[in-house]
């Protein structure tokens, strides 16, 4: 993805989550847990395991000492470390809030089932 994509979608999630009645920052943070677990466990279908998958590459990438771009080329070896953290960023804040979307729907459904025959 160019920059100017993944900086696009960085700017994308940040107003959503500073929308007013969207879930905040720390209430998407908490989220992505509960949603990893679901993913794994087949139980949300609005993200694929080859996508969690992916996003765990990008948290494993950012962590490992080992990079495309060595850090010692000065700017260059840092902008992809960054690159990589604004597109994880940007992915994991825009799914957990399709996540929580999502949740609610499931639970307003199971606690409010529509009426049949009405």
């Amino acid at each position: 993805m160019a920059k100017a994509a993944r900086a696009a979608q960085a700017w994308r999630v940040y107003k959503q989550v500073s929308q007013p009645g969207s879930p905040g920052l720390i209430t998407r943070l908490r989220t992505v847990p509960r949603m990893v677990g679901a993913v794994t466990r087949g139980r949300y279908p609005g993200m694929s395991k080859s996508r969690l998958a992916m996003l765990g590459l990008g948290v494993v990438y950012i962590l490992s000492p080992i990079d495309v771009i060595p850090d010692f080329l000065a700017l260059v070896g840092v902008a992809d470390d960054f690159g990589v953290l604004l597109w994880l960023t940007a992915s994991l804040l825009g799914e957990s809030g399709r996540y929580l979307d999502w949740e609610r729907r499931n639970i307003q459904a199971s606690v409010f089932p529509p009426e049949h025959g009405r």
